[in-house]
């Protein structure tokens, strides 16, 4: 009898130490960090009669990697990994499409810019890819982003634009703010190329 209050008494030693160890675990979770890409500045309206189009923002397509928030690195090599506690706020493809569509929508260079719904009416329709939104490390670190669009008329479903980007922004600092920063010069940059070749497009190009 005796022998088997103390193994009840170990047990309950054990099963309380259990306990408080997976509390402290619990306890001691490291806490994720969340970022975004900067919201563009409105640039001053654009001089001129806009051109006489409605633009239509279709979704991203990418890898499920760029469909989720967790920040992407990878090596010189095909190795690729995500942060666990390193998180966007939200998906790349997504964020991404919001900076194109307000850097288009502040250009003032047309009559209506909108994201692609099943009740839109637009006469030109942005479709792409997103196919690198990461950190490679190296010989130096960069933050690389390849994106690839093309545009296509309503009327005839022809695609009548393409743009690739693709560039690498020298990451200045080891830790993942600095490899945020750098991949949100890259993408402010790639977006303000990809309004100038669309500008570009209309400005040589009927409407009618």
């Amino acid at each position: 009898m005796e022998r088997a209050s103390e193994k009840m008494r170990m047990t309950s030693f054990f099963a309380a130490a259990l306990a408080a160890a997976l509390l402290i675990a619990c306890g001691a979770a490291r806490p994720s960090k969340y970022y975004q890409l900067t919201i563009p500045v409105d640039a001053p309206a654009a001089s001129g009669a806009p051109h006489p189009v409605t633009l239509l923002l279709g979704p991203l397509r990418s890898s499920h990697l760029y469909r989720e928030d967790h920040l992407v690195y990878s090596s010189a090599g095909q190795n690729m990994g995500t942060y666990e506690y390193q998180r966007w706020s939200e998906p790349p493809t997504e964020m991404l499409a919001n900076v194109l569509l307000r850097d288009l929508r502040a250009s003032g260079k047309y009559r209506a810019v909108d994201i692609l719904r099943s009740n839109s009416h637009g006469d030109y329709i942005l479709y792409g890819r997103l196919y690198d939104f990461k950190e490679v490390s190296g010989s130096s670190m960069v933050a690389r982003i390849t994106v690839d669009l093309e545009m296509r008329e309503t009327k005839t479903g022809a695609t009548v634009w393409t743009h690739f980007y693709s560039s690498d922004e020298p990451v200045s600092g080891k830790d993942v703010s600095a490899v945020v920063a750098a991949l949100d010069r890259n993408a402010h940059r790639g977006m303000d190329e990809v309004k100038s070749s669309l500008d570009q497009y209309f400005s040589t190009h009927s409407s009618n």
